[in-house]
């Protein structure tokens, strides 16, 4: 019963590495889903501006 410091620090060790290792993962996930509404938003840009070339312009059709 003379090691439980030995014991205790061995989980703290344990638990701070865990816990900085889901940080770690939170703050990349969250640095890729800031990445993809960046694509989903300049995708949908594109669509929009090829739709509207495409389209033909309904002024013109007189």
């Amino acid at each position: 019963m003379e090691h439980f410091g030995y014991l205790f620090a061995a989980y703290s060790i344990i638990f701070a590495v865990i816990f900085l290792y889901v940080m770690f993962i939170w703050r990349r996930q969250a640095a890729l889903d800031a990445e993809l509404r960046t694509l989903e938003a300049r995708m949908a840009a594109l669509h929009e501006s090829s739709t509207a070339a495409s389209a033909p312009d309904p002024r013109t059709d007189v």
